[in-house]
């Protein structure tokens, strides 16, 4: 029985997460207009599908009539019948399965559901493959916010000097400079970091040996030791200005782990719907085999008889046509086998159980019975849970964000590049490093720059296009989550209505074979009272095959019912916990360990 979980009474509430994400879009007044119709035209989006399903919100129980009351049959016969055709008339011991791949019998394994979906949530290669998304995007997220860590930087250069120079004579002096002999060893280093609010913080050191060895010429001091200590600081005020900017790809790198988180449950759902579907696939299947394999041989006694009857009253014909239905049916439980062993295959792929690997020719046959019980759902608390847990909704509206913070950063790069500079430098010299160091901070030699600068695009045509595409980007974002809403909401009426057809069906067709189960036994009664002619063993041939088609109606109603059911977990998106299944998403470290230990080098 579903128990759908409680929710709030207004349908804005299930745009709340949507309407968070949207919160810290709007970047100026200017667009608050633009933002206020976004999110009405969200609300509007779901109020409009739930309209109808509020002005009704009581849940609905699934209900069908007994038609059985209206064969007639006394209920005391009912046993009989039961024990004659029917999914509970079977042993599972009497499976025949023929000879398998390797030429000996077919080995079987029994299996309950809950089993098999645990083994394909742990070990499916799809599952496997999309549990590291979120490990890689987590990575993608480090990346990004790496834009923001301390640089270190350094440089350091050695120049020596010997060059000539021309001639020169100084005033009141003999002494003649006819060259330039000197040694420069200048060394930097530094520290350097982008700043939340855009701008970029460098703290450096510089230092500079001279040594001057030329000819006439006196230094002081020789050698001399310059330092200097800069701090500066530039900062844009209009263009990349501000955290909406400057960690706008942090945001877009954690949104895309989310939308792998998401993508990882969709494709957990996925499978477990699929090895579900599979798992009553194979139900269907193995009733198959006991039904045709039942019929084979009940014609078989048929047509024995028949062929008694040659001398009496059976022509060739009647006998070769008895013959050729034994062997269609003969046809009809090989094909019913190897449907059997395919199925399994399918439900061992989407398992990936290393105990039963796809290659072995063990089949796996199942250890449930499909239930038969009724549902009772709400129309209006399934909207509201799709809403809330269908990851592909979700991802629609982790793309809307996206789409907006693109679309903010488009704003921004509108605006004219105005970018301020700040700047302080102390400096010290003397001849050793030691003396230089202790001046450096007395306060004797200090450099101050402000500085402005401005730069604007003339008709900024390049600035206003982007920002015009990431507009038109985030209306075909709210579009694109309006058509998954519709999309996802289509499924889950499509599994609702199947569930009520075939909770209908699963009485109509038990009906129509308990109708044919005693049309075969009276006619055997008949039989067995009165001495049968050709026609009769006809008559038996045709009740036989109606029997065999009115059980197998009966079995595929039963397992289309149940394989309704999940699919409409699968539409709601709560298919996980329905199965008490919970992500746990490795870090990419964690996942790089997990593959070098299953594949070691």
């Amino acid at each position: 029985m579903m128990r759908p979980k409680p929710w709030a009474a207004q349908p804005a509430a299930l745009a709340a997460p949507l309407l968070v994400l949207l919160a810290g879009c709007t970047s100026s007044p200017l667009a608050h207009q633009t933002e206020t119709n976004l999110r009405r035209s969200v609300i509007d989006a779901v109020e409009r599908e739930v309209a109808d399903a509020e002005a009704n919100p009581q849940p609905v129980t699934t209900t069908r009539e007994d038609f059985s009351n209206r064969l007639g049959i006394k209920p005391a016969m009912m046993p009989e019948l039961e024990r004659m055709a029917g999914p509970q008339s079977y042993d599972p011991k009497t499976l025949d399965l023929g000879l398998d791949l390797l030429g000996g019998p077919v080995r079987s394994v029994p299996m309950s559901l809950k089993t098999a979906i645990r083994a394909a949530v742990e070990n499916n290669i799809a599952v496997q493959f999309a549990r590291l998304g979120p490990a890689i995007n987590e990575a993608q997220v480090q990346t990004a916010e790496a834009a923001f860590d301390w640089t270190f930087f350094s440089n350091l250069n050695y120049t020596r000097t010997d060059s000539p120079t021309t001639t020169t004579f100084q005033t009141g002096s003999s002494s003649t400079i006819n060259s330039n002999d000197q040694y420069n060893l200048s060394g930097q280093a530094g520290v350097r970091r982008t700043l939340v609010g855009g701008g970029r913080l460098t703290a450096q050191l510089d230092e500079n040996l001279i040594q001057n060895n030329t000819p006439g010429l006196v230094s002081s001091p020789n050698p001399s030791q310059t330092v200097a200590f800069t701090l500066q600081w530039d900062q844009p005020l209009l263009r990349n200005a501000g955290s909406e900017v400057s960690q706008a790809q942090i945001r877009i790198a954690r949104n895309a782990e989310r939308t792998s988180v998401q993508q990882l449950r969709r494709d957990m759902i996925r499978i477990v719907n699929d090895t579900e579907r599979a798992y009553w696939d194979l139900v269907r299947a193995r009733q198959d085999v006991f039904i045709l394999k039942r019929l084979q041989e009940r014609g078989e006694k048929v047509r024995d008889q028949l062929e008694q009857r040659a001398k009496i009253d059976a022509n060739q014909a009647q006998i070769a046509d008895a013959r050729a239905r034994i062997e269609s049916r003969l046809a009809d439980v090989q094909q019913a086998q190897v449907q059997l062993r395919l199925t399994s295959d399918r439900l061992k792929t989407l398992m990936n159980h290393p105990d039963l690997p796809v290659g072995s020719e063990v089949v796996v046959l199942p250890a449930d019975s499909p239930p038969d019980e009724a549902v009772r759902f709400s129309l209006l608390e399934s909207i509201r849970q799709t809403v809330a847990y269908r990851p592909e909704i979700q991802q629609s509206v982790i793309a809307i964000d996206d789409a907006s913070i693109r679309r903010t950063v488009a704003a921004n790069g509108r605006l004219p590049d105005l970018s301020l500079r700040l700047q302080g430098r102390w400096s010290a010299l003397d001849n050793t490093p030691g003396e230089a160091y202790n001046r450096l901070f007395e306060g004797r030699f200090v450099d101050y720059l402000v500085g402005l600068s401005f730069e604007q695009p003339i008709g900024n045509r390049a600035a206003e296009g982007e920002f015009r595409r990431r507009s038109l980007e985030r209306m075909q974002s709210v579009l694109a989550y309006r058509n998954a809403v519709q999309q996802a909401l289509q499924e889950v009426k499509s599994a609702l209505f199947r569930i009520q057809l075939n909770y209908r069906l699963i009485a109509q067709t038990r009906t129509s074979r308990i109708a044919q189960t005693e049309a075969l036994r009276v006619l055997l009664v008949e039989k067995d009272i009165s001495q049968y002619t050709v026609e009769r063993l006809d008559s038996e041939f045709s009740r036989e095959e109606a029997l065999s088609t009115a059980e197998r109606n009966e079995i595929q109603a039963l397992t289309d019912y149940n394989q309704s059911i999940a699919d409409l977990f699968a539409a709601i998106g709560s298919s996980l916990e329905r199965n008490n299944i919970r992500i746990a998403t490795p870090r990419s470290d964690e996942a790089t360990e997990e593959w070098r230990e299953l594949n070691p080098e």
